[in-house]
């Protein structure tokens, strides 16, 4: 019975509808109505989820661990579906998913040779979801429970606003790529902080609830988001003529929340953004953001790590630039990197390569790991850097680790591989560390690069 009711709850309510999500950014005053083919995805993905719902049941008579991997591994039986539909139908419903909770929970313990220490933050594991995915902060426990290590919102800019006009993300799956030109689409800072606020203070009830005896003095894993880490991408509005107003804002309204903060200076898609990557703009706009986080109060854990997210068009002069940038005003971290917009083969040879925007995935994975090494180098590894572009197993993980990386991000491959992805891309780089001899993600930190 409690299934039937579980099912029967999932296909009458409608999904809250939000602004509709997609690949980088959403925002709109206005639910939009669900086309046809949303109503269409959510009865079939409502059968498939019943249907696992159902068979769980019996996989978890067997004992827990045996069940979560299980329900991990059907959820590749909804990839084929979402294939179908309109890329931002699909991440909309995805990211619906998440918010309500109907995804798997991840309850088996991360092996131990992939926990990590970062900015005194404790991190089960280095893997992390990118932003762009939960632009607004809507699923942040969900994504959490999937088994990430981390998960980074936004990009999240002070005045909501739309994007480009659709259609703007264009799949490649042969190349398992992803070509978007969303430009920055964004609830606002205010309806973010909202729902940030909303879930903290959930959190510190049910915390409370469950254990009120707790000593301050324990230990405690994960950050602001309970048991996994959370990151907050700050974007600017496209029309604003002060970039550093916009992130000065975003800092004062949503540091409190963040266990580190983003400058994303790098989209492809917001007309002069890669300019602040020049040497000059990035010091200016880093120091004005570094103040306006350092002017507020904070407690004994101090503010949130400021970071700055980077392009993979790079020359090395601009590399210098910003490694110099970095040092000189001892900035937390890099993240490396955003989308490209080269087409590298085999896309060129795709007929969507001609869209305007930003490739991600698979063809990203060289270009974006050799900027890695190249900063990692300039910056003689005491920078924490952020490996992100073209991850799609734990091998590639490892790379991204050995190239310079103390943490990895992915999306893409996300996006196509769904959950079960997650818990694999885990096990292979706990197999690597291992098989070359290194008992932590910390020790294998720029191996390649030594």
């Amino acid at each position: 019975m409690a299934l039937r009711k579980i099912f029967r709850e999932f296909m009458n309510k409608r999904v809250p509808s939000p602004p509709l999500l997609t690949a980088r950014h959403c925002s709109s005053a206005a639910a939009p109505k669900i086309p046809h083919s949303a109503k269409k995805g959510r009865l079939l993905t409502g059968a498939t989820i019943g249907l696992v719902i159902a068979g769980g049941a019996y996989v978890s008579t067997v004992d827990e661990a045996t069940f979560c991997s299980w329900l991990f591994s059907a959820t590749k039986l909804v990839n084929p579906f979402f294939a179908l539909l309109d890329p931002e139908v699909a991440h909309r419903l995805a990211v619906s998913a998440a918010a309500r909770g109907w995804v798997p929970r991840e309850k088996r313990p991360d092996p131990s040779n992939i926990g990590l220490e970062v900015w005194g933050r404790k991190f089960s594991n280095p893997i992390g979801l990118a932003a762009g995915f939960d632009k607004n902060a809507e699923a942040v426990d969900g994504l959490l429970a999937l088994g990430f290590g981390f998960v980074e919102v936004g990009s999240v800019t002070p005045v909501p606003q739309e994007g480009n006009p659709k259609p703007r993300i264009f799949r490649l799956p042969r190349e398992g790529a992803i070509i978007n030109r969303c430009g920055f689409n964004s609830e606002g800072i205010v309806a973010v902080a909202k729902r940030l606020g909303a879930q903290h203070g959930k959190r510190k009830l049910d915390e409370t609830s469950r254990n009120p005896s707790s000593s301050t003095d324990e230990v405690k894993h994960g950050g602001k988001a309970g048991p996994g880490i959370l990151g907050v991408n700050l974007g600017k509005n496209k029309t604003s003529e002060d970039a550093a107003a916009d992130y000065a804002q975003g800092v004062h309204t949503l540091s409190q929340y963040a266990d580190y903060l983003v400058i994303n200076v790098s989209s492809p898609n917001t007309p002069g953004l890669r300019m602040l990557q020049g040497r000059k703009q990035l010091k200016d706009l880093v120091k004005k953001v570094q103040a306006a986080r350092d002017e507020m109060q904070w407690g004994e854990e101090g503010p949130p790590p400021l970071l700055v997210k980077i392009a993979p068009d790079l020359s090395k002069e601009d590399l210098e630039d910003i490694a110099a940038v970095a040092l000189a005003l001892r900035l937390d971290g890099l993240i490396i990197s955003n989308t490209t917009v080269s087409r590298p083969d085999p896309v060129s040879k795709n007929p969507v390569a001609v869209e305007v925007g930003g490739l991600s995935g698979k063809p990203l994975f060289n270009l974006s790991i050799s900027i890695l090494k190249e900063m990692y180098v300039l910056t003689r590894g005491k920078i924490p850097l952020i490996g992100c572009g073209g991850v799609s197993s734990g091998r590639e993980a490892y790379q991204k680790i050995r190239a310079g990386a103390t943490l990895v991000q992915l999306y893409t491959a996300f996006a196509y591989g769904g959950p079960a992805l997650i818990p694999q891309i885990k096990a292979e780089l706990a197999e690597c560390l291992e098989r070359d001899g290194f008992k932590s993600v910390i020790e294998a930190v720029g191996a390649d690069c030594r």
